[in-house]
């Protein structure tokens, strides 16, 4: 059996971190992927309330996979600044926390604009973040959402590859892929597994783009996580369900539509020969 670690976005959840915490570990989780806390994004959490998270997480005997961040998930044309200067909060975020992970996005465009028009200047914005990163010691993670520049694998590894850092990986999300037209471990797997170093786990239909629990999608979930047994992948698998509500800062499922999610992960995972822990 392969060993991956299971975690998942606590405020998808409850805003709650306990709670949040609870359902995770009902589910086998050791980790958990912090968004929100109490109703506040991660970047915005100040000192006190920083502290006071890790006091939860640490006496519940947790540890924090990633800060899920919203950096990058911002129009292009807003300064360099604006989002290294949010960049440099998250950081602040994963010292505190104790994790190495960051995930970001490539930013959106206006309407009239196409990807080709703004990729100068993502690529100006994605490097400031990647050198930023660099000095603090932290890996950035770049999520495919709809609508960013990064949006399809061809564009992701346009990123990775011209800002050229090792703290700048991919986050895989194969229901962002079906969203936007794409069959995942069909037309991206092999372009991206090189740089792919953390796991975002939901799956959609791609005739309506609708969100639904792993594998009953059109994610091709099953042929991805085989890939990545076989690759020997060994890092995070991160539920991100999205089942009740989604919006322009993430989504939300509940307690129970999130274990449902849990369950749906653990039943693949277990016919493929991979432990969630």
């Amino acid at each position: 059996m392969t060993p991956w670690k299971l975690s998942g976005f606590g405020d998808e959840i409850d805003p709650d971190p306990a709670v949040q915490i609870a359902v995770l570990q009902a589910l086998g989780a050791r980790h958990i992927e912090v968004r929100s806390a109490w109703g506040v994004n991660v970047v915005d959490l100040d000192e006190s309330q920083l502290a006071q998270l890790a006091a939860v997480v640490r006496e519940r005997g947790m540890a924090v996979s990633a800060i899920a961040s919203p950096i990058g998930k911002v129009d292009v044309s807003l300064p360099v600044e604006h989002e290294v200067g949010r960049l440099q909060r998250a950081i602040r975020a994963a010292e505190v926390l104790e994790t190495p992970y960051i995930r970001i996005f490539s930013f959106f465009r206006a309407e009239h604009l196409s990807a080709d028009d703004i990729r100068d200047d993502v690529l100006v914005r994605m490097t400031a973040l990647a050198r930023t990163a660099e000095a603090a010691g932290v890996t950035l993670v770049h999520e495919n959402e709809k609508d960013i520049y990064g949006d399809i694998p061809s564009r992701v590894l346009d990123v990775i590859e011209s800002v050229g850092s090792d703290r700048l990986r991919v986050a895989w999300d194969n229901a962002n892929f079906v969203q936007v037209g794409v069959r995942p471990f069909t037309d991206g797997y092999a372009k991206l597994r090189p740089h792919l170093e953390y796991l975002q786990l939901k799956d959609a239909l791609a005739a309506t783009g609708e969100v639904v629990p792993v594998g009953d999608g059109d994610g091709e979930l099953r042929e991805t996580l085989t890939a990545l047994r076989d690759d020997g992948y060994a890092g995070f698998a991160s539920l991100e369900p999205h089942l009740t509500d989604v919006n322009a800062l993430g989504g939300f499922s509940g307690p129970e539509a999130f274990g449902r999610a849990g369950r749906a992960l653990r039943t693949l995972t277990d016919e493929i020969g991979v432990t969630l822990s």
